[in-house]
C-alpha cells in the first residue's frame, strides 16, 4: 500500500479494518508504523467513547433521541456562582477526548468545549449567584441553576441524564447516574460545558477583585484563597453562609 493511498484514506476518515492493520504491520516503513500506532490509539479511544454511550444507547433503541446530559460546577467553592450544563448529543457522537471534565487539562477542557458546541443538538448553560447561594443552600442552588439550563435548550428533551439528582419540579422523565460525568457522553459534555463556562466568570470576576486571585482558584478554598480572605475579608460574590478555614497564619 502506497503512502500516498495511506494518506488519502485517513484524510477521508477511512476507519482501517483487521485486515488493513495486519498488512501494515508488515511494512517496516516508519512513516506506516507511525500511522499504525495512531490507527490503534484512535480504534482505543472510539471503543472508550463507544462504552459512554451505554446508558444513551438503551434509550435510542427505544426510539428517544433527544437525550439531555445535566451536570454543575461550583458546588464546592467560597466564591462565585454555582453553573450547571445541559447538552442534547447526536446518536453515538464521536468527541475525541470526552471525559469528566476535572479529568481534563485546562487547555484540552476549552477545545472540548468548542467542540461539543459545534456538534450539539442543542446545549446551555445555567447559574446561580452567591446570593441566592446563601438563601436558599447550595443543593437547591445546584438544582435550579440544572432547571435553568434544561429550560434554555432550544429543543425540548425526551429524557434526562443527571449526575446523581434528581429534578422533581421538571416534568420530564429522568435517571439519576452515580459518577455519570464519568460514565454517561451528555453528562460528561455537560461537564465540560459547566466548567468551562464558570471559569470563565472567575477569570471576569479577577478583574473585579484584582487582589483575590480567583483567575489561579477559581473560589476554590485554597491555602492562597483563605489566606487572602483572613486578611481582606469576603467580597460580594463569595458565600456567606460557607465555612472559611482558618489560614495558615491563623493557626
Amino acid at each position: 500500500m502506497s503512502v500516498q493511498k495511506i494518506n488519502q484514506m485517513l484524510l477521508d476518515g477511512y476507519e482501517f479494518t483487521h485486515e488493513d492493520i495486519e498488512q501494515l504491520r508488515g511494512d517496516r516503513r516508519k512513516f506506516v508504523q507511525e500511522i499504525l500506532g495512531h490507527g490503534e490509539k484512535l480504534r482505543r479511544e472510539r471503543e472508550r467513547i463507544q462504552g459512554l454511550y451505554q446508558f444513551e444507547r438503551e434509550l435510542y433503541e427505544k426510539g428517544i433521541k433527544y437525550i439531555a446530559g445535566i451536570d454543575e460546577a461550583g458546588r464546592g467553592p467560597l466564591a462565585g456562582p454555582v453553573v450547571a450544563g445541559a447538552v442534547i448529543l447526536p446518536a453515538e457522537c464521536f468527541i475525541s477526548g470526552l471525559n469528566d471534565s476535572k479529568k481534563i487539562p485546562e487547555p484540552k477542557r476549552y477545545l472540548l468545549e468548542k467542540e461539543i458546541k459545534e456538534k450539539a443538538l442543542a446545549w446551555s448553560v445555567g447559574a446561580v449567584g452567591a446570593h441566592d447561594i446563601d438563601r436558599i443552600n447550595i443543593y437547591q442552588a445546584a438544582c435550579l441553576a440544572m432547571v435553568r439550563a434544561v429550560k434554555k435548550l432550544s429543543l425540548r428533551p425526551e429524557h434526562l441524564f443527571i449526575d446523581a439528582l434528581s429534578l422533581r419540579s421538571l416534568d420530564i422523565p429522568q435517571t439519576p447516574i452515580i459518577k455519570g460525568d464519568a460514565r454517561s457522553a451528555s453528562i460528561a459534555a455537560a461537564s465540560i460545558l459547566a466548567k468551562c463556562h464558570r471559569d470563565r466568570l472567575m477569570t471576569q470576576y479577577d478583574s473585579r477583585f484584582p487582589d483575590y486571585g480567583f483567575i489561579r482558584h477559581k473560589g476554590y478554598p485554597t491555602p492562597e484563597h483563605i489566606e487572602i480572605i483572613s486578611r481582606l475579608g469576603r467580597t460580594c460574590i463569595h458565600r456567606m453562609t460557607f465555612h472559611v478555614p482558618c489560614s495558615d497564619s491563623q493557626k
